[in-house]
């Protein structure tokens, strides 16, 4: 990849860029092949060589800030990379972490982003991105790591999402989280002492425990 990204620059007859697009595509290779501006530049990519790799099409532009090698395979989850790269401290949540973990129905036509409450709320353009503001003790809970297209993407666990839903059955629906429950039942291996602790974090425990209940 780094022969054929200096060749590319040597047909355009940049020579003197040739050692620095060396180095940042090995950086980027070192990255998975994606990188923010701001880890670029930390790590002594200039901008100048940033955008030139950009406008050669040596790199892509996901989203803002966001760039990946052109010719690495297609993402098979661009948006969850995406936001996992331009908010790392946030945690997938709710129907995006329901869907990755194939316990709904639903289709989410954006990203479900918890973020503690002390945090500024994601400028994003693309993809869309409904955050949450999760008070310390519930965004704490639960987290899991995915490496998803060589991107640590954190995600909350089936059963913190689970209870999750539940808490937020106002916003998105009481029939979103009861499903959630029964495909967990069908599709997961339950784990009914994880949903019980979660269901206290979240103070939804004396909801959910008739339709606990009811599924097992």
């Amino acid at each position: 990849m780094i022969v054929i990204a200096c060749n590319f620059v040597q047909s355009c007859k940049m020579t003197t860029y040739d050692k620095k697009f060396e180095h940042a595509v090995r950086i980027l290779q070192e990255h998975g092949g994606i990188i923010r501006t701001r880890e670029a530049l930390d790590r002594g990519i200039h901008r100048r060589v940033l955008y030139a790799m950009r406008d050669l099409g040596v790199l892509e532009c996901l989203s803002r800030g966001v760039y990946k090698l052109k010719d690495i395979p297609p993402l098979g989850n661009p948006d969850l990379v995406i936001v996992a790269r331009r908010v790392p401290d946030g945690v997938i949540c709710l129907i995006s972490a329901l869907s990755y973990h194939s316990i709904t129905t639903q289709i989410p036509h954006e990203i479900y982003l918890a973020i503690p409450r002390t945090t500024s709320y994601p400028r994003i353009e693309y993809p869309p991105v409904k955050a949450i503001m999760f008070s310390e003790q519930t965004f704490n809970a639960g987290i899991e790591e995915h490496e998803i297209d060589n991107t640590l993407v954190r995600i909350y666990s089936p059963e913190k999402t689970i209870a999750d839903c539940f808490k937020y059955r106002n916003k998105l629906g009481i029939d979103v989280a009861v499903e959630a429950l029964k495909l967990y039942r069908e599709r997961k291996n339950l784990k009914v002492d994880k949903l019980i602790e979660y269901a206290k974090v979240c103070r939804v425990e004396k909801v959910m425990k008739p339709y606990l209940e009811a599924t097992l």
